[in-house]
């Protein structure tokens, strides 16, 4: 682990001409992405688009534009795309007009995105241990989300239908066959088991 590159280096590496390096970068950061896209289009958007879709086309148009991203640090990085995200959101919702339409009337797609960062960094750090001192330096939101993604699929789903997408849990029990009972089980299970990844990383 410490021979691998801090975002700070691969950004530099990135604007010294090295092309691996920008998609090294990126790699960073798809599971916190991908969060940031699901409670946008399972909360809000109601778009028939796969998360792991937006974040990929904010990938192309991140390493399109890379030229133009003026930042040095990560959070700079990261709001830098989470900016870009909001743009390949405002595209699909042009293809999806009629569902879009009455909701960008009532709140710009910034404050939306805006509203589900926020949500993500907060249901993520209520739920989780910090990250090791050795993490510090990196955005902890992005190293939860990681962890998030490294549970088992049972886990994770009961993790992020109440937590992000605010799915009660008797409307949980019923997608999975199961009792509300086992589905809390199931839940802190998965939050003991985030806090024990998140404890053991160094």
């Amino acid at each position: 682990m410490a021979s691998e590159a801090t975002p700070e280096q691969l950004i530099e590496q990135a604007r010294g001409g090295d092309p691996a390096a920008v998609g090294r970068l990126l790699e960073l950061y798809r599971n916190y992405l991908k969060l940031v896209a699901r409670s946008l289009v399972g909360a809000a958007l109601r778009v028939k688009v796969e998360p792991s879709d937006l974040v990929q086309e904010t990938f192309l148009k991140a390493h399109r534009e890379f030229g133009g991203f003026a930042g040095q640090r990560e959070h700079e990085l990261v709001a830098w795309l989470r900016r870009i995200l909001a743009r390949t959101v405002a595209d699909q919702v042009k293809h999806h007009r009629r569902m879009g339409r009455d909701l960008l009337r009532q709140e710009s797609l910034d404050q939306l995105l805006e509203r589900s960062d926020t949500a993500v960094h907060r249901a993520l750090a209520s739920h989780s241990a910090s990250p090791s001192n050795g993490a510090v330096r990196r955005e902890q939101a992005v190293l939860l989300a990681d962890a998030v993604d490294r549970l088992p699929p049972d886990y994770r789903e009961v993790f992020i239908l109440p937590t992000l997408e605010h799915v009660p849990l008797g409307d949980i029990a019923a997608r999975m066959g199961r009792s509300e009972g086992a589905v809390r089980m199931l839940w802190t299970r998965a939050v003991v088991r985030l806090n024990e990844m998140l404890e053991n990383q160094k």
